[in-house]
C-alpha cells in the first residue's frame, strides 16, 4: 500500500511540476515577446510556415466537412419539409465550432509536431546550447516567434476555412440536393450573427498559442537522442489536441454566458 501510495505522490509531483514548468515558458514567451531584440525574420518565416504551408490542407478539410455537414443535415431536415434551411446549418456550425476546431486539430497534426521535432533536433545536437554560449536566449529566438505566427495565424486560416467550408456545402447543396445556389447563400449569410462571429474568432489565437507553446515546450525538453524526438513529438500532438477539446469546452461555456 506504501508503494502504491509513493508511486502516485511521485506521479502527482511530476504533473505539477510539468505544468509548473510550462506555465513559466508560455509567461517567459510572453515576456520576451514585447522585449527588443525582435526576430521580426524569424517571425515572418514561422508566419509563411504556418499559414501559407497549412492553407491546403486547412483548405481541403474545411471544404469536405461542410460538403458533409450538407448532406447529413439535408436529410434530417427533408424529414421536416425544411431541406432550404441547410446553409443555415452548414454556416452556422462552421463558423461557431467546427471551423475552429478543426483548424487548430489540422495545425496541431502539421505543425506542433514539426515544431517539436526541430527544436528536439537542435537541443539534442547541442545547437541550443551553443545559443546560450554566444549569450542569445533560445526563448527569445526560437519560442516566442513561433508562438506569435501561430497565434496570428491559426485565425486567419479559420476564416479562410469556414468560408470554404461554406462552400463545399454551396457544392453539394447545387448539385446534389437540387437547392438553389441563391437560397443557400441567403439563408447561409442572413442567419450568421454576430455572436456566431465573437464565438467563431475568440478560440483560433487562443488555440493557436497553445500548439506553439506546447510544441516548444516538448521540443525543449527533449531527451533520449533521436528516438527521444520521436517520443516527444507525439506527445506534442496528443497533448496540443486534448488541450484543444478541453479549452473550446471552457471558452464555449463562458461566452455562452457573457453574449
Amino acid at each position: 500500500m506504501e508503494k502504491f501510495s509513493g508511486q502516485h505522490i511521485s506521479t502527482l509531483q511530476s504533473w505539477v511540476l510539468t505544468v509548473q514548468s510550462f506555465t513559466m515558458l508560455c509567461f517567459r514567451a510572453i515576456y520576451h515577446s514585447f522585449r527588443r531584440p525582435f526576430y521580426l525574420r524569424e517571425t515572418f518565416e514561422q508566419m509563411d510556415i504556418i499559414g501559407v504551408g497549412s492553407l491546403s490542407i486547412a483548405a481541403l478539410t474545411a471544404f469536405f466537412t461542410g460538403a458533409v455537414l450538407a448532406l447529413q443535415t439535408s436529410n434530417t431536415l427533408a424529414s421536416f419539409g425544411a431541406v432550404g434551411y441547410t446553409g443555415q446549418l452548414v454556416s452556422v456550425s462552421l463558423v461557431r465550432e467546427l471551423g475552429p476546431v478543426l483548424t487548430a486539430v489540422v495545425v496541431a497534426g502539421r505543425i506542433g509536431s514539426g515544431i517539436t521535432s526541430e527544436l528536439g533536433s537542435m537541443l539534442i545536437s547541442d545547437q541550443i546550447n551553443a545559443m546560450r554560449a554566444l549569450g542569445t536566449d533560445p526563448i527569445k529566438k526560437l519560442v516566442a516567434p513561433r508562438i506569435i505566427a501561430s497565434t496570428t495565424m491559426v485565425p486567419v486560416l479559420t476564416v479562410v476555412s469556414d468560408l470554404i467550408g461554406i462552400m463545399g456545402g454551396f457544392f453539394v447543396a447545387s448539385f446534389f440536393l437540387g437547392i438553389s445556389p441563391s437560397l443557400y447563400l441567403t439563408s447561409a449569410y442572413d442567419r450568421l450573427e454576430y455572436n456566431d462571429l465573437v464565438q467563431g474568432l475568440a478560440k483560433p489565437p487562443i488555440f493557436g498559442f497553445l500548439i506553439a507553446a506546447v510544441g516548444c515546450y516538448f521540443g525543449l525538453n527533449t531527451s533520449g537522442g533521436t528516438e527521444g524526438v520521436g517520443r516527444a513529438t507525439t506527445q506534442s500532438v496528443v497533448t496540443a489536441m486534448i488541450l484543444i477539446f478541453i479549452s473550446n469546452f471552457f471558452i464555449t461555456r463562458i461566452l455562452l454566458t457573457i453574449l
